[in-house]
């Protein structure tokens, strides 16, 4: 008799808010992982402690953008039946201050990693989490002012006909490798992937100020932290629940053969929307009150609006958001609180 076979995941960035969603749910359903991190975020170590319970989990620390870390790996453990790709640098602001990390990080990571792919494990399904700002700054679209919120006058939602239009340093980096994943199915056959994902939220994200917004703000106000606006606060994103995002991984690793070289965009899309300042009176209705709340100038690169048109991904995946944002944020808030040890200790909060 032959034993059952093992299916094997190579997850970067698995320390990570996201990474760490998608490799837990792996390790339910039976997988081997070998998961990569740096662990320079914060809560990357809650989040790793967690995986480390799995016996099938075998975590390595290392930087995606030396060569030399990552060949090692798909030697020792590969060929992978599935890679995901998370690891990155996030964060705008940090890309415009230093734009050589975010380069390295970004684009000459991927590049390592796909090398790796075709070298090591070319029949591995490998996913890309590529961003929004792909599409720039979306200056040309009309966008209106309404009470509490932006949004465009013209067009429901972003759709992947849009031009590419790389802005900020953030934007280029990770533009440019989503162009490399893509090629990389074109040029050399690999089964690739590209998600180019909105505002994703959940339990387990930590959040600061300048990336993962809805974490901050839920956080931030329960730890009773100074909260900034930068802006009216009427900017607008579409936001996308954890678990359904972990859901559309799954669905496109399982078809890849009718997704192989696919082009995503992934977001709450037109539905699911919410402006800062109604994430603050979203709040406030739950219970959490802020009269602190400070409001200062735009950042550079911040869009007043990106909504996701998701209607190929929809039609394509037979997928949808279940989670609407009110439900959503009652889920954080709760996390939040329960979690308030955990939460001052890894943000340092002198109580």
């Amino acid at each position: 008799m032959t034993g059952k076979v093992v299916m094997k995941a190579f997850v970067t960035g698995v320390a990570g808010f996201i990474g760490s969603h998608i490799a837990q749910k792996m390790l339910i359903r039976g997988w081997n992982v070998v998961g990569l991190d740096d662990l320079s975020r914060t809560g990357s170590s809650y989040n790793l402690k967690l995986l480390q319970k799995q016996k099938e989990f075998t975590f390595i620390q290392g930087d995606i953008s030396i060569i030399e870390n990552i060949g090692p790996i798909f030697s020792k453990y590969g060929p992978f039946d599935w890679i995901v790709h998370q690891a990155a640098q996030v964060a705008v602001t940090t890309s415009i201050i230093n734009p050589r990390h975010d380069f390295k990080v970004n684009l000459l990571g991927t590049f390592n990693i796909l090398e790796c792919v075709r070298q090591y494990s070319p029949e591995s399904v490998f996913q890309f989490a590529s961003t929004n700002k792909v599409y720039g700054e979306l200056a040309e679209v009309v966008v209106v002012e309404k009470p509490t919120r932006y949004m465009y006058r013209d067009i429901s939602g972003v759709s992947e006909a849009w031009p590419l239009d790389f802005y900020s340093p953030y934007g280029c980096s990770k533009g440019a490798a989503d162009q490399y994943v893509r090629d990389y199915s074109r040029i050399y056959g690999l089964r690739t992937q590209v998600l180019r994902q909105s505002c994703i939220y959940g339990p387990r994200q930590f959040g600061v100020e300048d990336q993962g917004w809805v974490a901050w703000f839920v956080i931030a106000s329960i730890l009773g932290l100074p909260l900034s606006v930068f802006g009216d606060g009427k900017q607008v994103r579409d936001l996308l629940w954890i678990e359904d995002l972990t859901d559309l991984y799954f669905h496109l690793y399982e078809n890849v053969d009718r997704h192989s070289g696919s082009v995503f965009n992934v977001g709450g899309g037109l539905q699911n929307v919410l402006s800062l300042i109604e994430l603050i009176a979203l709040l406030e209705k739950l219970g959490v009150h802020r009269s602190d709340i400070q409001f200062g100038p735009s950042r550079q690169g911040d869009q007043k609006v990106f909504v996701s048109d998701i209607q190929k991904v929809c039609g394509e995946c037979d997928w949808a958001p279940t989670t609407t944002p009110e439900k959503g944020v009652e889920i954080m808030l709760k996390w939040a609180m329960d979690n308030q040890p955990i939460l001052v200790d890894l943000l340092k909060v002198r109580e």
